[in-house]
């Protein structure tokens, strides 16, 4: 603060503040930091306090469980030993079980044998209903021979199918292949007459290849003659309308001509004023030599100058150049219609154009025949291929058709014997493979019910051995009879369900001895009730303090590294900016000196007015002509470079050189008549450095506003001298005043009339006498 860039203590400055801030945080960190130890101390103690009041409340609460549930098992005495009870049924009636289990599957089975048993003698001829298993047997081996006995005539139908269908597949195949044969032969038929035609396209095609390049030969030359025959056209045109033009620019040329001519003349006979235009008086006369003018010829009505000739004489000029050029256009039409003349030949546009058109016609229809030469050579050789392969395709089915005949002849016969044999074989039924399909079903049914027949017996045997076992395993368990043995027996997951019970009841028995026993739970039992919520409480108060503790350090420890970076990074940084502080010293220098504000600049003069000083002297020196001559060759002005007063800058200022005191002084000094001089002499001088600067270009025209009526006669005379040798040089020099006596030394004037209405400009010419 209080430093601006660029200041050149700035950069110590920066130091120094950076050395208080860095000490300041250091000085905030050791603070922080003894803050934290004592913060971390009350947080360790009332985390300790915490643990203690919750342990003693998982105690006292361990303690009130403990009774709670010792009261209950009381409670729950009579229920334990009526599962003991039954546990112990269970587990005497676990060993009848097994018994009570065989003899339940053995009654199944009995049942479901013997109604296997009815169902399939039901099933049985009326003659069998009352067989046993050994009569069921020997039925079934019969049927069984009888039916190993058709095995080889399914063979034999079989093989008549497949013959079947093998003859089927002959038949269609004879019938596609007479199809063919039929399409094959029409074809044939058709060939000569086929290949007639396409070897006729083929020539047609190549000789109309042969016309479209003779037809191309002459219609390139052709397309030439009609181009040349309508540029001749076109040409002749262009001609005819040059020549029209060439005539209209002769006449305007002739006409041109005689105008500058007579002009001419017209000037000659008045050259005598134009030349008494440019006498002067007390000046030798460039034709007689004589000083003297006493009657110089005046210009008559309708003079004509050396402009006027000029300027028709420049007219005819530019028609001849007009005229030329049509010329030369002309010829070069000529030329140019000469060799398209000669190209075109004698034959009229309409002829070339409609032998152009005819052969481009005939080219086009002939080329487009000869397009199709080579499609029609392909067709040909396609054709020719086709007509092989149909022939080649002839004979094979020829061939084939032979052997499809002696093919079906030998199936037929080998129809006819498996036929009369397989009548013999199927009896009623329509097919060997029906006959096979009653035999089978007749042989599962009786061997079904045989089967049927010897399980039923099995299982009535099974069944009586089983009650023996399950009265004997009933006495020896302690039931009285067998239903009560039945009644005992548990399912598994009852049995262990009743055992869990029993025994969660002994391990919660035994758990609350343990407790019982437990000296700091009884301890914990005789002191107050705890408070862990209190103790929880503080100590997340401590945490909170101990976490806002923490970051307060964290905090100031980054303050620390952070000022130190930027310390180190400001020194870095201020040791890179040396050259340039020095670099931009020598620039300040320098901008103070060119600006006038440095103490090095004793004239206080800015480098732009050093420059226009030397402008300064250019304008005074020329102004110094004009006020010698307006003050009687007393004033000289000059520039000055003295040092302004107070904080004025200097370089820029005038001084007047008095002849008469020899002394320089300021213009200040001067009256109003000689500030008045001095003006209009500045004003003229600059003007005339402005035009030699221009490069010679002219101010013809000054107005100069006000400032005579401070002037005595001789000045006004004097200053009017000065305005009258500017005229000389052909300038026009207006005069803005309100001063009488200008109205009759000025000749001509404009003159500001006020009325009611508005001013109005009225010119007028004042008479100058002697």
């Amino acid at each position: 603060p209080g430093h601006q860039p660029g200041d050149p203590g700035l950069a110590g400055a920066i130091r120094a503040w950076a050395a208080v801030a860095r000490c300041s945080a250091r000085e905030r960190l050791t603070v922080a930091e003894y803050a934290l130890a004592a913060v971390e101390g009350r947080h360790a103690a009332a985390r300790r306090a915490a643990e203690e009041e919750r342990e003693l409340d998982r105690l006292q609460r361990r303690h009130a469980e403990t009774a709670r549930r010792t009261a209950l098992l009381a409670e729950a005495e009579p229920e334990r030993e009526r599962v003991r009870a039954l546990l112990d049924r269970a587990r005497r009636g676990a060993l009848v079980a097994p018994a009570l289990e065989l003899r339940g599957a053995a009654s199944a089975a009995h049942l479901s044998a013997a109604h296997a048993e009815t169902a399939a003698r039901s099933a049985l001829p009326h003659t069998l209903a009352e067989a046993g298993p050994e009569q069921l047997s020997a039925v079934e081996q019969r049927l069984r021979e009888d039916l190993g006995a058709l095995g080889a005539a399914q063979r034999s139908e079989q093989r008549s199918a497949e013959i079947g269908r093998e003859r089927a597949t002959l038949e269609r195949e004879a019938r596609d292949a007479e199809e063919q044969l039929r399409d094959s032969a029409d074809w044939l038929a058709r060939w000569e007459a086929t290949r007639t035609a396409l070897v006729e396209r083929v020539d047609c095609a190549q000789q109309a290849a042969t016309l479209a390049e003779q037809l191309a030969g002459r219609l390139e030359p052709a397309r030439l003659h009609l181009n040349a025959a309508r540029r001749r056209d076109a040409l002749d045109a262009e001609a005819e309308h040059a020549e029209g033009e060439l005539l209209s620019l002769r006449e305007e040329s002739t006409a041109a001509r005689e105008r500058w001519l007579e002009l001419k003349e017209a000037r000659l006979r008045g050259i005598a004023a134009e030349l008494a235009e440019a006498l002067v008086a007390g000046q030798a006369c460039t034709v007689c030599g004589s000083a003297e003018h006493p009657a110089p010829a005046r210009p008559a009505p309708g003079h004509v100058d050396r402009a006027a000739e000029d300027s028709a004489h420049a007219r005819y000029e530019q028609a001849e150049e007009r005229r030329a050029a049509v010329e030369r256009k002309l010829a070069a039409v000529r030329e140019a219609r000469a060799e398209a003349a000669a190209a075109a030949g004698e034959a009229t546009t309409a002829e070339l154009l409609a032998l152009t058109s005819d052969l481009s016609s005939r080219h086009a229809a002939a080329h487009a025949a000869a397009a199709g030469l080579h499609a029609a050579r392909e067709r040909l050789a396609g054709a020719e291929r086709e007509h092989a392969v149909r022939s080649s395709e002839r004979l094979d089915a020829e061939r084939r058709a032979a052997g499809r005949a002696s093919r079906r002849e030998a199936l037929d016969q080998e129809q006819a014997v498996l036929e009369a044999e397989l009548a013999l074989v199927r009896g009623d039924a329509p097919t060997v493979a029906a006959r096979a399909r009653t035999l089978e079903d007749r042989v599962r049914m009786v061997t079904g019910a045989a089967a049927a027949l010897r399980r039923a017996e099995d299982t009535a045997a099974r069944l009586k051995e089983a009650d023996a076992q399950l009265a004997d395993a009933a006495f020896k368990a302690g039931f009285d009879t067998i239903d009560a043995a039945a009644d005992a027996v548990l399912p598994d997951y009852e049995r262990t369900a009743l055992q869990r019970r029993l025994d969660a009841w002994q391990a919660e028995e035994a758990m609350l001895a343990d407790r019982r026993g437990e000296s700091d739970t009884a301890l914990a039992a005789t002191r107050p009730p705890a408070a862990p919520d209190a103790a929880e409480a503080y100590e997340a108060r401590a945490a909170a303090a101990l976490r806002t503790a923490g970051s307060a350090v964290d905090a100031a420890r980054v303050r620390c590294a952070e000022l130190d970076r930027l310390s180190r990074q400001a020194e870095h940084e201020l040791r890179a900016m040396g050259p340039l502080r020095e670099a931009y010293d020598r620039v300040a220098r320098l901008a103070g000196l060119t600006a006038g504000t440095s103490a090095d600049n004793e004239r206080k003069m800015r480098l732009e007015a050093y420059v226009l000083a030397a402008r300064l002297e250019q304008v005074a020196a020329a102004a110094t002509v004009r006020l010698l001559r307006m003050s009687g060759g007393r004033y000289t002005l000059v520039h000055s470079d003295a040092r302004a007063s107070g904080r004025g800058r200097s370089g820029l200022g005038l001084h007047v050189v008095d002849a008469w005191t020899g002394s320089e002084r300021d213009t200040a000094t001067l009256s109003g008549g000689e500030t008045f001089f001095a003006s209009l002499a500045l004003a003229l001088g600059l003007a005339d450095v402005v035009t030699d600067e221009a490069g010679g270009m002219r101010l013809d025209t000054l107005f100069i506003d006000e400032g005579f009526g401070s002037l005595d006669d001789q000045a006004l005379d004097e200053v009017l001298d000065v305005l009258d040798s500017l005229r000389e040089r052909d300038r026009s020099v207006g005069i803005v005043s309100h001063v009488a006596d200008l109205r009759t030394r000025v000749q001509a004037q404009l003159e500001i009339v006020k009325q009611r209405g508005g001013s109005r400009v009225r010119h007028r010419t004042a008479s100058l006498t002697d």
